[in-house]
């Protein structure tokens, strides 16, 4: 039951890539990953959700093994592949979890398709309004670096995250560069999707329940947890003590537990 069973959906955009654990007759968590990552953010999670649940991590729109379509990125419409994968996959209602960018995928998902949303996880997930967008309009791109010949640029990109990623994990660094390196140009779509959603306008359509994870010593995420609070009044916040960046991949089984943890107690 916890063996990593993965799969393509045809879906609107084409072929679309998900991993699954879990036996099909168990209530169903969606997994949504950061960018530029894929669902292997989520290979050591996996099985530790699917000892008790059906947990899929899909490959974002365009990310990973996933085809984009032809489709402009947005968190919209990312939001909208997502519950064409719930279809595919025969699946009513689904807990939701989103990490970085997946928790402001899943916050459109359970705000365009409430119904299909039974409850939210937002891990390390900003709170995108107007002061954000301004502030993310005059920062460098984040992940963006210039190709060159003797392929300096795969280091280049090793540096722009490592100051983020705990010391003696490069395993952690070669999964991202991977991704990375698999989007390719297209590596700042995520980021810029994040950056013009207006989460201001939709957030008020929440009232699934809500857990709020911070990781503490992720220095872009950590400070929204409180503000992202405040316009979630019904969340909790749950702290993950020396979580950073790719917390799902850093500390598997601490991130498990709190998901597992905040499941169990729903009706």
């Amino acid at each position: 039951m916890t063996t990593i069973r993965r799969a393509f959906a045809d879906l609107s955009v084409g072929q679309v890539h998900y991993a699954e654990c879990g036996g099909h007759d168990a209530r169903a968590v969606l997994l949504l990953h950061q960018s530029p990552r894929s669902w292997a953010e989520y290979r050591a999670v996996l099985p530790l959700l699917g000892a008790h649940r059906r947990a899929i991590a899909m490959d974002t729109a365009g990310f990973g093994d996933s085809s984009d379509g032809g489709v402009p990125a947005s968190i919209e419409q990312w939001a909208r592949v997502a519950c064409e994968l719930l279809d595919a996959l025969g699946i009513a209602q689904v807990d939701v979890v989103g990490h970085h960018t997946g928790g402001v995928v899943a916050i459109e998902l359970a705000a365009a398709f409430p119904d299909r949303v039974h409850s939210l996880v937002l891990s390390s997930t900003p709170y995108t309004d107007e002061p954000f967008r301004r502030a993310r309009a005059q920062r460098p791109p984040i992940d963006e670096v210039a190709p060159s010949e003797d392929g300096s640029h795969l280091a280049a990109l090793w540096r722009k995250r490592q100051g983020f990623y705990p010391a003696g994990r490069p395993e952690l660094l070669e999964a991202f560069v991977l991704d990375a390196l698999k989007v390719g140009r297209r590596v700042e779509e995520g980021h810029r999707a994040v950056a013009s959603y207006r989460m201001e306008d939709r957030i008020g359509r929440i009232t699934q329940p809500t857990l709020i994870v911070r990781a503490t010593e992720d220095p872009f995420a950590a400070p929204h947890a409180v503000e992202l609070q405040h316009h979630l009044p019904h969340a909790r916040i749950v702290d993950i003590e020396g979580g950073m960046v790719p917390l799902p991949d850093q500390m598997p089984e601490a991130f498990a537990r709190t998901v597992l943890g905040f499941l169990s107690d729903l009706p």
